[in-house]
């Protein structure tokens, strides 16, 4: 803290708000394999070759928060991306599986309701004068558990023995994901509420009130 104030009182750059960095850079190439992991399930159904764009984005996610960490290139612009590219694959996916009929249309509909009604709580904090709140040891479960059950959703749809295999247990990530990723949205929506009445107590009473008449 006491170098970022210095860095400050010398006019130079905060280092938190780098944008330009290695792990931001493996986190905007994720992103971009978002719409060709898309086409590659809806378009050719290259199944294989969609588990090989997704292996990579899992790989890309664990390299860059090392990075980040090993190059001290930890950055709010990163802070942000990463969870978005986590959450843009988890929406893609589920758009896909609901068009060809792997997942049934509701519980997609359950999870991707849950990102809106997080999505919508950020302009009300903003405007309440908060930044978005710390991602919940419960949300980064829930995403852990959903992005594993996703790809194994998909071989779950062969007929070999690994499909076999894969099955329950994609089954399994699915119910415990889709649980977590709903609960953690419950417990946004909560700290949301907690915080507006924290920032209405906080507000200095109206003029008049609260004399004696």
């Amino acid at each position: 803290m006491a170098q970022a104030g210095s860095a400050r009182a010398r006019g130079d750059q905060d280092p938190r708000d780098r944008v330009l960095t290695i792990p931001n850079a493996l986190s905007v190439l994720r992103l971009a394999g978002v719409p060709l992991f898309l086409w590659l399930l809806l378009g050719p159904h290259a199944d294989a070759w969609a588990l090989v764009v997704l292996a990579l984005s899992a790989v890309t996610d664990w390299l860059d928060g090392k990075l980040a960490r090993w190059l001290n290139q930890t950055s709010r612009f990163g802070m942000l991306l990463d969870p978005a590219a986590d959450r843009l694959y988890i929406m893609a996916t589920l758009v896909a599986f609901v068009v060809r009929d792997i997942l049934p249309w509701w519980a997609a509909a359950i999870l991707i309701g849950r990102e809106l009604a997080v999505g919508a709580c950020l302009p009300i904090l903003r405007r309440a004068g908060y930044g978005p709140f710390e991602v919940h040891y419960i949300g980064k479960a829930a995403t852990f558990c959903l992005l594993y059950a996703l790809p194994l959703l998909l071989l779950g749809e062969g007929d070999g023995v690994v499909a076999q295999v894969a099955r329950p247990i994609a089954y399994a990530f699915t119910v415990w994901g889709g649980a977590l990723y709903v609960w953690s949205g419950v417990l946004y929506v909560a700290q949301l509420v907690a915080a507006l009445r924290r920032a209405g107590g906080n507000r200095p009473a109206v003029a008049g009130r609260g004399r004696a008449r």
